[in-house]
């Protein structure tokens, strides 16, 4: 009793401390922190919008419009410096020709064009040139880049510099109308391309799955460019179906999932999940898929589905490899040893059996996994190792795949067969 008597005298007298309010000396200290209000419909909310919107608008009046960058290339083609001792005939302009063109054109180039600039963008010229191509493909790039910046950051609304995943999902949404190669997508369609389109996003950028991705790193990752790549009406058929944002690759990736789902319930089980690409992922790799990703009641839902797609189909990107490693370290002890490789191969070894093959020794296959990644520790391979040996592709296709691993196997007589694939 006596302890909780005293505790209690004690925070009263704390409690009752008026030193911060009275002493002036804290009238004088500045406040360094100003927290942001996330209530949208506060009146401090509604004016940081409205001040962010505005310093937005002025930074991009301060950028290069069309009109601008026709005139500098004109100017750079008049100003050009000769000789002319290209192979491919580009022209080319020294510095001094460069200041006649910065006077000529608009006030906004001058800050592109700066002498350190110039430097950088210098190829072992005899005469100390730069091409005029480089100069405004480098003014052409620095816009568009800051354009997109201040497109994006018009859905930043506590102005973090990050998107949260519905801010990034309301910027799909609305870009969907400017970019002409979607526009034979129903409308009805368009909530799942935004899903598809975003998932590309989230797993790429955002790893750690904390919700939300870095404006810095979304214009770092080139995903912009290929969304940017749809406004080109004439884009030539392949570069649509190996694009991930493209309508025929949504509706692709969509129709899949539906394909696998038979019992249309729109989920998939572990059962619709093994009929995936070829139909050879092992039943131990699926069964582990399920245990370690989302699941709802033991089934998939598309979200699930489209991080499974995008790291079967990316395998030599850290991010899949990431993905994958998780799942493939059942123990969860941060590295792949005999065990675990064991007892993903056994299951490779045994589709063998079905179809009718001889299995390939796991001890043969577990040296040459080890010779291939070459990890630190020779007992144990980690994240790391796998990715520093640049054979992670390989090594996961062959532990969850059993086509994969014909396909390993067998290389040697494909090239045999096709010398160009060396």
């Amino acid at each position: 009793k006596y302890e909780s008597d005293l505790f209690t005298s004690f925070y009263n007298e704390w409690k009752s401390d008026k030193t911060e309010t009275t002493n002036p000396t804290y009238k004088l200290i500045p406040k360094f922190y100003h927290p942001v209000y996330e209530d949208d419909e506060s009146l401090p909310a509604k004016l940081r919008e409205e001040a962010r919107s505005l310093s937005l608008q002025r930074r991009g009046q301060e950028l290069l419009d069309n009109a601008e960058l026709k005139q500098l290339c004109l100017l750079l083609d008049k100003y050009h410096s000769p000789p002319n001792t290209t192979s491919n005939h580009d022209q080319l302009i020294n510095y001094q020709d460069l200041k006649k063109v910065i006077q000529q054109a608009s006030p906004k180039c001058r800050k592109y064009f700066t002498p350190s600039v110039f430097a950088q963008l210098q190829e072992n010229d005899a005469y100390s040139r730069v091409s005029i191509m480089a100069l405004f493909n480098y003014a052409m790039r620095k816009t568009w880049l800051q354009q997109s910046r201040i497109g994006l950051s018009l859905y930043d609304a506590t102005g973090k510099g990050y998107l949260k995943e519905s801010d990034l999902e309301n910027y799909i949404l609305e870009l969907i109308p400017t970019l002409p190669q979607l526009d034979g997508l129903e409308k009805s369609f368009h909530s799942f391309y935004v899903c598809t389109a975003l998932r590309k996003f989230l797993f790429f950028l955002d790893p750690l799955r904390t919700g939300r991705i870095r404006v810095q790193d979304i214009l770092a990752s080139g995903f912009l460019d290929h969304l940017v790549e749809l406004r080109d009406e004439n884009l030539p058929k392949d570069m649509q179906e190996s694009n991930w944002f493209s309508a025929p690759s949504a509706l692709r990736v969509y129709g899949q999932y539906l394909n696998l789902d038979k019992n249309h319930n729109g989920m998939l089980n572990k059962e619709e999940l093994s009929g995936l690409g070829t139909g050879t992922l092992t039943s131990v790799f699926v069964e582990r898929v399920f245990q370690e990703c989302l699941t709802y009641e033991g089934e998939m839902d598309y979200k699930t589905y489209l991080d499974f797609v995008l790291a079967l189909e990316n395998r030599h990107e850290p991010q899949s490899l990431q993905y994958l490693f998780k799942i493939l370290d059942i123990n969860s002890q941060g590295y792949l040893d005999t065990f675990s490789l064991n007892y993903f191969f056994r299951a490779i070894q045994d589709q063998m059996r079905q179809n009718g093959q001889e299995p390939v020794s796991f001890q043969d296959v577990k040296d040459e996994l080890f010779d291939m990644i070459k990890p630190a520790d020779p007992a144990k391979i980690t994240l790391q190792d796998i990715i520093n040996s640049g054979q992670g592709e390989t090594l996961v296709s062959i532990l969850i795949d059993l086509n994969g691993f014909w396909t390993h196997e067998n290389r040697e007589a494909r090239v045999a067969e096709d010398p160009s694939d060396i």
